[in-house]
Order: C-alpha cells, then sequence, then structure tokens
C-alpha cells in the first residue's frame, strides 16, 4: 500500500509575516505589496493562529485586525499612535497605511525611536505603501522587505551534478 502524505498548504500572507517577524529591525517597509490583499490575508491568519497584528490608517484609526467589526481606536493623528506604539510593552505588529506626507519632524524622530528600542518582545512597525521618499530618508534604521514572489528553484541533475 503506498500512502502519501500531502505536505500541509501555506497559508497565503505567512511567509510574508514570517518575514516580517524575522527581519533584524523593529521598522520595516513592505515593497512591491498590495496593500488590500496583504491585509485580507493577514486578517485570516490571525484568526486562526491569535497573532497580534493591528492596522492604522488615517481615515480609520487603530484597530486590531482580529476584530474587524470592533470600534477602533480613536488614535487618527500620526504622533499619537506612534506614542502608543511607544508606549506599549506587549507583543505587536503595526501595519501603518496611508502615511500623511509630508512627515513632521516630530514623527520621523519618533520611527527613528521605534526603530533603535530594543525590547525583550516581538515589536515590529510595518510600512505599507510608504513612498520611496520616506523609506531613503530612514534607510539607515529601516528594513526593506519585498513581497513579490519569487521562482521556486528546482534543481536539475546535469552531466551527474545537480545544479539550481
Amino acid at each position: 500500500m503506498n500512502t502519501s502524505i500531502a505536505a500541509p498548504a501555506v497559508q497565503p500572507g505567512a511567509d510574508i509575516l514570517e518575514r516580517i517577524l524575522g527581519a533584524h529591525g523593529c521598522l520595516v517597509s513592505l515593497e512591491d505589496a498590495d496593500g488590500d490583499a496583504l491585509i485580507g490575508q493577514f486578517r485570516s491568519l490571525v484568526r486562526r493562529t491569535g497573532q497580534a497584528i493591528y492596522l492604522w490608517s488615517p481615515e480609520e484609526g487603530l484597530g486590531n485586525l482580529r476584530e474587524e467589526h470592533a470600534e477602533k481606536a480613536p488614535h487618527a493623528r500620526l504622533s499619537q499612535v506612534l506614542r502608543y506604539i511607544q508606549q506599549s510593552n506587549h507583543f505587536g505588529i503595526y501595519l501603518l497605511r496611508r502615511l500623511p506626507l509630508p512627515l513632521a519632524a516630530p514623527d520621523v524622530a519618533l520611527l527613528r525611536q521605534l526603530a533603535r528600542t530594543p525590547t525583550g518582545h516581538v515589536r515590529r512597525v510595518v510600512l505599507l505603501d510608504a513612498p520611496e521618499s520616506l523609506v531613503e530618508g530612514l534607510s539607515d534604521v529601516i528594513v526593506r522587505l519585498s513581497c513579490q514572489v519569487k521562482p521556486a528553484h528546482r534543481p536539475r541533475l546535469r552531466d551527474g551534478r545537480w545544479l539550481l
């Protein structure tokens, strides 16, 4: 009897989430990301895994992705939400969308402080749809991650040697 065991399907967005968690710094920029699709994938992930992922936008404020229809915290201004993240002492991934440009100098300073803050717990501030000028301005403290799917390299046997 031949029984094959199928590998468990990787849930969409899980690989990006793992790369965010494994990033060397606390401030991450996701590049080439479809923001709405990624948020939908993360929303599905947090319902299954219990991860603490929060989403902020100037229009909606700060909210937990797990509780989509719950009332949002009234942190409509970026400076308020950055101070809230800085004072928070628990695990969390904070997705920031549609940052108002140009950023005020205190907001940039808070982002730099968050990027350099050593914490005993994992806390990541993730910029979605961040303009290139902002990412370049924070290039010394930000980790850039690409969301594009890389084609899988399958090893091939050629002349008795395995090639990638």
